[in-house]
């Protein structure tokens, strides 16, 4: 027994031996299982980039040079207050396209966007992003840098150093293809996004996790993968102002300023063409199809509750917030099923959601637009509603549009929590009933467009080399 635990301790002591020695060699990074599988995520089908090397960035510093960016990640580190750690540990808290996604949305809310404009703005971002976290991974595994701790162990960190290769450094991609897009969008705001986005990369620094050249290399990575999806993504007076005109009949919606009928030429990520599932026409106005209709709206039996939902829809939701609530749903999830901090992952879920959901506004105002039915209180001047209606035509509604697709896209990807996120899909149109400012049918030609939409997205998904046969 004891000549057997002898050489059992000899055996633990050559395996540590081999393994120091192999951790020491710099141009190894430390790896595991789930570093293997990371490696993979290069391989995923980008969305803009031709591949995730078409940007691959030059080699890293050597050896040498890395020991003399480690006297600088020193330095850095000697500078660290309380103030400086709280901001490392709220970029280091989630995966950097969740970060961004939240300041995007927080711009979008600040600058009042409808949903038309903030979903265009959300889907070229994440689209963005997903793409730069592709080319990332393909650089960091083409070249497999050790972290500063690899050269010295007792460099004192913030948070847990991750255990991929170090260069590029992610968070400065992420903070530079936000910053060039955000900046694009929101003109009055690139020099605090510029400074956001400098803090994202800096802060990786001096938690004691990348060394500058990480962070240089991430930033120029980042602004040449937004470039190329701004080329992609830029269309001429796509925001301008409308030039058609308002189409006069009877039957027709009437009014004055509609909402963003430039909106129905848009360009689409998932869908060949903004009208590629436009549902049939509806009945015409002076029909008994079109009667029986408004007859259901009018003979809905309305109750505290189900105003208090539509009220929801509307008002905390809304055509204003739509976006930012199923973002949050989005994020909720991936906090919920532990993929919050994975980038990849989170990166990709954000671009699938918000590529389906500005897809399926582009299709409703294309619809919209194409048969410009009038909304209820159009037909019967005395019919009550429980709050304004929005100012643009009826069939199909936007909601369930946005909604049932966003629930459709969401089921996908976080399968145990479909049947809540379909109910919710299913109330947001059926709340416009209940407020009488649409009918049965634009809920079911919406929800039959969302089916369609979010088909595209999940088709998508199943396609681009992350799918997971047991999410």
């Amino acid at each position: 027994m004891g000549v057997s635990k002898t050489v059992r301790n000899i055996g633990r002591t050559l395996v540590l031996v081999a393994a120091i020695a192999i951790g020491i060699q710099f141009a190894h990074a430390q790896t595991d299982a789930s570093s293997d599988s990371e490696a993979v995520v290069a391989k995923w089908k980008p969305w803009v980039l031709s591949s995730g090397s078409q940007f691959r960035v030059p080699p890293p510093p050597d050896e040498a040079a890395s020991r003399a960016e480690l006297e600088r990640v020193r330095a850095m580190i000697a500078s660290r207050d309380p103030a400086l750690r709280d901001r490392i540990l709220w970029w280091d808290a989630v995966a950097p396209s969740y970060r961004w996604n939240q300041i995007a949305r927080e711009e979008a809310i600040r600058a009042g966007l409808n949903a038309n404009l903030a979903s265009r703005r959300l889907a070229l971002l994440h689209i963005a992003l997903a793409d730069a976290t592709i080319a990332a991974w393909d650089s960091k595994f083409a070249y497999n840098r050790s972290r500063p701790t690899s050269l010295d162990s007792t460099l004192p960190t913030v948070v847990s150093a991750p255990k991929l290769p170090s260069y590029p450094d992610d968070h400065a991609v992420a903070g530079a293809v936000a910053a060039v897009i955000l900046s694009e969008f929101f003109p009055q705001r690139a020099a605090d996004l510029a400074k956001l986005a400098e803090e994202a990369g800096h802060m990786r620094v001096l938690a004691g996790v990348a060394f500058p050249s990480d962070v240089e290399a991430g930033s120029a990575l980042g602004r040449q993968v937004a470039q190329a999806a701004l080329e992609k993504g830029r269309q001429e007076g796509a925001e301008g102002p409308w030039k058609g005109s308002i189409p006069s009949g009877p039957g027709q919606w009437s009014g004055t300023s509609p909402v963003m009928p430039q909106a129905a030429t848009w360009t689409t990520w998932l869908l060949a063409k903004p009208d590629e599932f436009r549902p049939p026409p509806p009945p015409a106005y002076d029909t008994p199809e079109f009667k029986a209709e408004m007859d259901q709206v009018r003979a809905y039996a309305r109750t505290p509750r189900s105003n208090a939902s539509a009220l929801f829809w509307e008002v905390a939701v809304g055509g204003l917030r739509n976006f930012d609530y199923w973002n949050q749903q989005a994020g909720r999830l991936l906090l919920e099923y532990g993929e919050a901090r994975d980038a990849p992952r989170a990166a990709r879920v954000f671009a699938l959601l918000n590529a389906a959901f500005y897809d399926a506004g582009v299709a409703c105002w294309d619809a919209k637009y194409a048969y410009w039915t009038m909304r209820p209180f159009q037909v019967d001047p005395e019919f009550k509603v429980v709050f304004q209606t929005p100012n643009h035509p009826s069939y199909p509604s936007a909601h369930a549009c946005y909604s049932m697709t966003s629930a459709l896209v969401l089921a996908h990807l976080f399968p145990r929590d479909a049947t809540g996120l379909m109910a919710l899909g299913r109330e947001s149109g059926e709340s416009r009933i209940w407020a009488g400012i649409h009918y049965p049918m634009d809920i079911t030609a919406g929800q039959q467009l969302a089916e369609r939409v979010a088909s595209r997205a999940i088709e998508r998904a199943k396609a681009d080399g992350a799918e997971r046969v047991n999410p």
